[in-house]
């Protein structure tokens, strides 16, 4: 099958052609079998074609394929919102629009805060990624590949430390850069928001350490300031509850929402505080495929089989058997490129170092190859691509859950 007509500027992790999948497991077109810790980049928390996702896609394909919910509203769109604000674990009253993508959702996030605030300056942090397009580019922490040859970007954007117990940044350094960045750089006055992910995805797993999460939100409360947090990756379940802010002790203004947001059709959403969402003028948010019936549909449905007892379960069985799994191999010495275990519930990260704990980069990109050839397709992650993050589907078979981790053992091993 040739790829040529695909631009080689698209880079691949996988040089495999997927024929089709059911939950943790996929097939490519020779007829090998993988088991997926992939699932479609955190995008697939139900699994490859979940029976009832499946059924709402059909169902809804017969009726109506779409419509642009701004020039006529559609029942799906509706039934979406009122469901998805009601899944929302905060105290305000929510509302919200959908969007195409996560890095649609960021974009329209930046919107809505500079006409709730009248200003333009971001705060974004070291190793965040948040999206492809143009914006979204400069609120990413990291340079290569994203940044490269485009240009200047919007702005303006400053970054900070990112502090987390899995990089050895504390908290109080984190404050020490922001008390310089606004003593330096910027007026506190002119800034719109501060964006973060509570659990860093492309970052390599990094939990938010969760005195500064307080400390931050104290700090946008004093100087009216939004803080917007991007659930994209860690929402939906990833952590063992339905969103990974929970844990840290606060509330968002706004929330990027996506990947897992719809079983794998392509679907995002930016939700919040409703006085927020509504500042801007009529016509000022919208899109003509932003929220399509279909998506929605299979967004419903997986808001149906996202119950707090399922990402209770789910969470804690995949969390128990890779922390279980990764203890056995530090106390076996099972490989001496073995590094920390990085993340939170089921969002997990196993980082590759050499002896001086500087990243095993190379091993890493061995390990790939090994495990896809034994038939686990894994997902590199992190400022040098040293850690492996593992994003199995949370409904993924204990049996295959274990079968995946015996070949990962097995190409850990292997490492030279």
């Amino acid at each position: 099958m040739s790829r040529e007509t695909i631009s080689q500027s698209i880079s691949i992790v996988h040089p495999i052609s997927l024929s089709h999948g059911k939950n943790a497991e996929v097939w490519d077109t020779s007829g090998k079998r993988y088991i997926d810790f992939v699932g479609g980049i955190g995008v697939l928390n139900l699994g490859h074609c979940h029976p009832g996702v499946v059924e709402a896609i059909r169902d809804q394909a017969t009726q109506l394929t779409h419509y642009a919910f701004n020039a006529a509203p559609h029942a799906p769109y509706i039934e979406l919102m009122d469901r998805l604000t009601a899944f929302m674990p905060v105290d305000y009253p929510v509302s919200g629009m959908l969007t195409n993508s996560g890095a649609e959702a960021a974009e329209n996030a930046l919107k809505i805060v500079r006409g709730a605030t009248g200003r333009t300056a971001v705060i974004a942090f070291d190793g965040a990624f948040h999206g492809r397009t143009l914006a979204t580019l400069n609120l990413n922490g990291k340079v290569a590949p994203y940044k490269q040859k485009v240009g200047v970007l919007p702005g303006p954007v400053y970054h900070l430390p990112y502090p987390s117990v899995d990089n050895g940044v504390t908290c109080a350094e984190a404050l020490k850069a922001m008390d310089r960045l606004f003593s330096v750089e910027i007026d506190v006055n002119d800034v719109a928001c501060f964006i973060i992910e509570p659990v860093q995805g492309e970052g390599g797993f990094l939990a938010l350490d969760i005195e500064f999460a307080q400390a931050l939100r104290r700090f946008c409360d004093e100087n009216e300031i939004l803080l917007i947090v991007d659930e994209i990756q860690s929402g939906f379940g990833r952590t063992g509850q339905r969103f990974a802010f929970s844990r840290l002790g606060i509330e968002p203004d706004l929330i990027l929402l996506g990947k897992s947001i719809a079983g794998g059709v392509p679907l995002g959403a930016v939700v919040g505080r409703k006085a927020l969402m509504d500042n801007l003028p009529k016509g000022g948010l919208g899109g003509t495929y932003s929220g399509n019936p279909i998506a929605c549909a299979a967004a419903v449905a997986t808001l149906d089989a996202m119950t707090d007892e399922h990402l209770k379960t789910w969470g804690l069985q995949q969390e128990e058997a890779i922390v279980s799994r990764y203890q056995t191999w530090c106390a076996q010495g099972l490989t001496p490129y073995l590094g920390r275990l990085t993340g939170v519930g089921a969002m997990r990260g196993i980082e590759l170092a050499n002896a001086d704990g500087t990243p095993a980069s190379k091993q890493l990109a061995q390990l790939l190859s090994l495990a896809r050839d034994a038939g686990l397709l894994l997902m590199p992650s992190g400022k040098a691509r040293h850690i492996i993050r593992l994003l199995a589907p949370l409904t993924i078979e204990p049996t295959v859950l274990e079968e995946g981790l015996d070949i990962l053992e097995a190409c850990l091993k292997q490492l030279d």
